[in-house]
């Protein structure tokens, strides 16, 4: 990818950053650090727009296993505000500019990109070639060739990989996997998942650009749709057929509105997707043979709320998840622990995505899906 003026970057970050609203289950080899259990370590976020302000830096306040060690931004005015409210020295401040200088400081062990989609393959790889852990922000990339970039610069340069996941570390999504695996209610025999926001305001947004964003809703919440599809039936899908319709085509000009979809899964298993910019859905429901289970809200930042067919109330004590999520990976880092969210996972999300965007392209035609063969597995 080309690398970008601060002044270009800037442009384009302005448009929107407000708008910002699997092998997981197998610990993957890591190079542990022995001795280094208690050890924190150093995060710097890429990218100071609405998610990492309000999410990922409150989250790390109270992280066990890292803090906010360093940040990287184009708009000197935050540099000053940034390094007072989180005692981040100087050292640790940089732009986008003089980014890969990230290689000398040892006291930041992650990178953490939170910009625009179209920008975290370009950050992700310069992380890695700087010697720096990454986690890249959901979604992993804008095509599958940049997650493969994405994936390969981090095996050469012999860091690990996350992607931004927060769900995966999040007990109500480990109580639906752990209801599939036990099979609890019996075999999964439907699942369905709507994930959507209504996202008006400000017409030059980030994610209503299509350059920027790679795609509208479906690369946004549409993720989310997929991956509880997904884990709540414990298998990756065979084939998927999609389409996109739009009731404001004046606003929405350059990224999709909506978009539903249909997915088979091994065994006659199937599942529906629904996700939206211009509607508001929340819900994760998974029918068993003898029951069912439903997370609702469930996507949203917490705190969520489950419940099942024989009465049982889905409760966990409300933490941040972008709490849980940076300890995760922290953890994996630092002990070999399970990486819930690795590159590969993204990837195969991407995967789906581009088959999602060829069947509404060719008339909702139904897309089969090899991902089995491909040696992704499904959690």
């Amino acid at each position: 990818m080309k690398n970008i003026s601060r002044r270009t970057f800037n442009k384009k970050l302005t448009q929107g950053l407000a708008g910002t609203a699997l092998l997981s289950g197998m610990p993957l080899a890591c190079g542990m650090n022995s001795g280094n259990e208690d050890k924190k370590l150093g995060i710097a976020l890429v990218g100071l727009g609405g998610y990492s302000t309000g999410q990922l830096a409150p989250g790390l306040v109270n992280a066990a296993h890292c803090y906010l060690a360093g940040i990287v931004t184009g708009t000197p005015s935050k540099e000053q505000q940034w390094m007072k409210q989180y005692n981040i020295p100087k050292a640790n401040v940089y732009n986008y500019e003089n980014f890969d200088e990230i290689a000398k400081n040892d006291s930041i062990d992650i990178v953490y990109v939170v910009l625009p989609n179209s920008m975290h393959a370009e950050f992700s790889i310069r992380a890695a070639k700087a010697g720096k852990h990454v986690i890249c922000e959901k979604p992993m990339a804008v095509s599958v060739a940049e997650c493969d970039a994405i994936i390969a610069a981090c095996e050469k340069a012999g860091v690990k990989l996350s992607v931004g996941y927060r769900m995966q570390s999040d007990p109500y999504t480990k109580e639906i996997k752990r209801l599939v695996k036990e099979k609890t209610f019996g075999d999964v025999h439907y699942v369905s998942s709507d994930a959507a926001y209504i996202s008006r305001g400000n017409p030059d947004q980030w994610r209503l650009n299509h350059a920027l964003s790679g795609g509208g809703a479906l690369m946004n919440m549409g993720v989310y749709s997929i991956q509880s599809n997904i884990y709540g039936t414990g298998t990756n899908p065979t084939s998927v057929a999609a389409q996109q319709f739009s009731t404001m085509p004046e606003y929405f000009k350059d990224t999709d509105e909506t978009i539903t979809a249909q997915m088979q899964f091994p065994n006659g298993v199937v599942g529906t997707m629904f996700t939206s910019h211009n509607a508001n859905a929340n819900r994760l429901f998974v029918n068993f043979r003898r029951g069912w289970a439903e997370l609702n809200p469930c996507h949203n930042y917490g705190p969520l709320a489950g419940k099942t067919s024989d009465g049982k109330e889905i409760k966990f004590p409300h933490k941040s998840q972008q709490m849980l999520q940076m300890d995760d990976f922290a953890k994996h880092i630092k002990t070999g622990s399970t990486n819930f969210a690795p590159g590969e996972m993204g990837k195969r999300d991407m995967i789906i995505v581009e088959a999602i965007y060829q069947s509404i392209k060719e008339g909702g035609k139904t897309i089969p899906l090899d991902l089995g063969r491909m040696g992704i597995v499904s959690t």
